[in-house]
């Protein structure tokens, strides 16, 4: 862990309990005396804090040092990801936060199953603890679109992953947002709407799944 997160970190005296006392106290064992880095997320600053006092509750710890520390990848991508079964996305979107992705936002597209409900809480807390191991100083920021077209509107100059003879190779310098399709990708009438100069594609003509795509695409454009 490069850091633990908690939303009240960053004061001289700092209580924890809960579940943060529970992992640090009791999981990792931690006393009386040990020296722990903190985050809050909302600011930028990396803190140092020692364990003062224990009791079987919480646990009372004294600020040593903050540092304003940014961890991020300089090139900005938003994703668009039409939504596919919410497991999947919990088991891939770590990947995502630790290459640095700056935006997800999920897109029910024509193919996309309707009873899928995103639980933006839910993937903050797994981002919270993939930015905890992998040192990120914040976490992908996440949004709802309910149909490709409003997302189109609101994101100019959208590419698309698509089948098609422009490599991503060639254009990932300049790719800001990317769209990237649900399990049967993207109906006629969704592919009618691209601007055909920004659909993009992969050397290759294997078919494949949504996650692939996204971890594939991603980590072309931002690593």
């Amino acid at each position: 862990m490069q850091f633990t997160y908690d939303e009240f970190c960053g004061t001289d005296i700092f209580e924890i309990k809960d579940e943060v006392y529970n992992y640090l106290l009791k999981a990792r064992r931690h006393k009386i005396d040990d020296e722990i880095y903190f985050r809050n997320l909302k600011d930028e600053n990396l803190y140092l804090y020692k364990i003062n006092f224990i009791d079987k509750k919480r646990a009372i710890l004294n600020l040593i040092s903050s540092e304003k520390k940014i961890l991020l990848n300089d090139k900005k991508l938003h994703l668009g990801w039409c939504v596919i079964d919410p497991k999947t996305i919990e088991k891939y979107i770590p990947s995502l936060n630790e290459m640095g992705i700056d935006k997800i936002t999920f897109i029910y597209s024509d193919f996309s199953q309707k009873n899928f409900k995103i639980n933006i809480e839910k993937l903050e807390k797994i981002l919270i603890n993939s930015s905890c191991q992998c040192g990120r100083s914040n976490i992908i920021k996440l949004d709802i679109c309910k149909n490709l077209d409003t997302f189109i509107k609101q994101n100019d100059d959208t590419y698309f992953l698509d089948f098609s003879q422009i490599c991503i190779d060639d254009k990932k310098d300049e790719i800001k947002t990317l769209v990237i399709g649900c399990e049967g990708g993207f109906s006629a009438k969704e592919r009618n709407a691209f601007n055909k100069e920004n659909i993009i594609g992969f050397n290759s003509g294997l078919i494949l799944r949504s996650e692939t795509a996204i971890i594939s695409a991603g980590s072309k454009i931002v690593l």
